[in-house]
């Protein structure tokens, strides 16, 4: 099961110099957006997911894929490969910021997610002031509908 907010991001708020956090550059497309069925290069980590319907909560599977399959099945995505780079921010709660910075042709989009081990702390979740609007519950925003 996956909860998470999600929230847009000016770049000129973000607080802190990014390079002091981990990254990961990320590469994804989809096979299928209703359902869900997205593919992922996560550095050199390969990943077939997939997602239910849902905004804040959906479930989630995700199987490994070798580099070569990755590639077979890159081939066939329909849409734009998206392409991001992913920052690690650690918040004091313990949790951790998901910062996604889009390049390409999404590029200035930001967005910053926060995943939950509950639905209660997520409905809780009081965002860091430098977030901006809360995009949780548009479907606008999700990267399979970006990926169109």
């Amino acid at each position: 099961m996956e909860i998470e907010r999600k929230y847009l991001i000016d770049k000129n708020n973000i607080p802190c110099r990014l390079e002091d956090y981990p990254s990961r550059q990320i590469e994804q497309g989809y096979l299928c957006t209703e359902p869900v069925v997205r593919i992922r290069r996560d550095n050199e980590e390969y990943v077939l997911t997939y997602k239910s319907k849902g905004l804040m909560v959906r479930e989630e599977y995700n199987l490994p894929l070798t580099a070569e399959s990755y590639t077979h099945l890159k081939s066939k995505i329909d849409g734009r490969l998206i392409t991001k780079t992913r920052y690690m921010l650690p918040l004091d709660s313990g949790l951790t910021i998901e910062l996604d910075l889009f390049h390409s042709d999404l590029a200035p989009l930001i967005l910053a997610e926060v995943e939950f081990p509950d639905e209660d702390t997520a409905s809780a979740f009081q965002p860091p002031s430098w977030f901006g609007e809360d995009v949780t519950f548009s479907s606008r925003y999700h990267n399979s509908t970006l990926s169109k």
